[in-house]
């Protein structure tokens, strides 16, 4: 039995939540690993006062750390293998169970997934964003008021100038920001809890995502979650209080910070943007890194499958995923509908998209061994089984879905 079991039981209560955030309320939680399922506070499981926790044998719903529908209740999913210092994995379970607490409070600020996924790295939003972010990160650290005023409103400047050529993508950052930056909140609020480091070093370690221009270019969701949780620790410096009625509101984090600039930001102050050297280092690393995540895959050893009909992404990996012209790469799982059947596919798979990210004309698998040949299907060892014709030429197989 892991050891942290009975630990997190302790540490997850009510009165400790309401700490990180005010009302915050315990959905049910499930901590994994390949063999079992540990799940917590479940109403389907609750009856008994003696059992603190039901034990699952783990199945392929219990992928990833993220938030799912068990037996229609909304419950956290933690992979215990993932994390060796039990402040790691307590912070995670935290953010976890905010998205569940998302879900009891009816949270509806969510973003198109697909607007990340296909989000433009033109050179000029780029370097508007790199400043932007560092304006926020200085504003939060200054302690002077007038020069904290003053990074605020070069902060909110630089965004409204960017809205001005990609308004649709701004708002996916927005919303993004707003549902994932007080999930980071609270958990750093629990990781420096539990950490020995002190609290500059835990905000300096979570402040990567939001100065890091390599990191913060190359993955534009993630590096979200930071501009969201700084807008987070901004709005308790400056309406303390603020989260109390949060979720009773339509704005975006990013709408609540404006509201106390003033209005003394100038936008059109800024000047034609000169993109810097370090911004063209950035985007180039970001595009030559996508097309090296592709290049790899086709370079690993195995049979290359290849399966062509209609199909459809069910569930998958926003954070996970790379986008090259039309093609998807799905670093972690893909879940697919084919011919009214779900399919789990727990390993890297690049799927070909037509219109829309949910709707795939291809998949290329690479496997390990060979499928297994029926007469109508081929089974793919940790998928299943497909119905439909199939051809072969040495490490290269073609099915095509009925």
């Amino acid at each position: 039995m892991p050891h942290y079991l009975n630990r997190i039981t302790e540490d997850l209560v009510k009165a400790k939540l309401e700490n990180y955030w005010p009302g915050f309320e315990l959905a049910a939680y499930a901590l994994y690993n390949k063999r079992n399922v540990y799940l917590f506070n479940h109403p389907k499981f609750s009856n008994d006062p003696q059992c603190t926790y039901h034990t699952l044998k783990w199945d392929v719903r219990f992928t990833g750390d993220t938030i799912i529908l068990y037996e229609e209740y909304p419950t956290a999913i933690v992979n215990m293998d993932s994390y060796e210092h039990y402040e790691d994995l307590y912070s995670i379970v935290v953010h976890e169970l905010f998205h569940g607490y998302q879900y009891i409070k009816d949270e509806k600020r969510f973003p198109d997934e697909m607007m990340g996924i296909t989000y433009p790295l033109s050179k000029e939003n780029v370097e508007l964003r790199n400043r932007e972010r560092t304006n926020l990160y200085h504003a939060l650290l200054e302690n002077n008021i007038m020069k904290k005023k003053q990074y605020l409103d070069a902060f909110i400047a630089l965004r409204e100038k960017r809205a001005a050529s990609i308004e649709e993508y701004l708002i996916y950052e927005k919303l993004i920001e707003t549902i994932e930056g007080p999930a980071w909140y609270v958990e750093l609020r629990a990781y420096s809890e539990k950490s020995p480091l002190e609290y500059h070093s835990v905000l300096k370690k979570y402040a990567q995502q939001l100065v890091n221009k390599i990191e913060s270019t190359s993955s534009i969701r993630r590096s979200c979650y930071g501009s969201g949780l700084f807008m987070c620790l901004l709005l308790e410096e400056l309406s303390p209080g603020w989260m109390e009625s949060f979720f009773d509101r339509e704005e975006t984090l990013y709408d609540l910070l404006k509201q106390h600039t003033g209005g003394d930001y100038i936008e059109d102050s800024i000047a034609d943007v000169k993109v810097s050297t370090e911004t063209e280092e950035a985007v180039n690393f970001a595009l030559e890194k996508r097309k090296n995540e592709f290049e790899e895959f086709y370079q690993q050893a195995g049979i290359h499958l290849y399966i062509e009909g209609e199909i459809t992404a069910e569930s998958f990996d926003p954070m996970n995923i790379i986008s090259l012209e039309d093609r998807l790469l799905h670093k972690s799982f893909l879940k697919v509908r084919i011919n009214n059947q779900d399919f789990l596919i727990q390993q890297p798979v690049i799927a070909h998209v037509g219109n829309g990210i949910k709707n795939i004309n291809k998949l290329h698998l690479i496997l390990g061994k060979s499928p297994i040949e029926n007469s109508d299907s081929l089974t793919i060892d940790g998928v299943g089984e497909l119905k439909g014709r199939y051809k072969k030429q040495e490490n290269i197989w073609h099915l095509l879905i009925d």
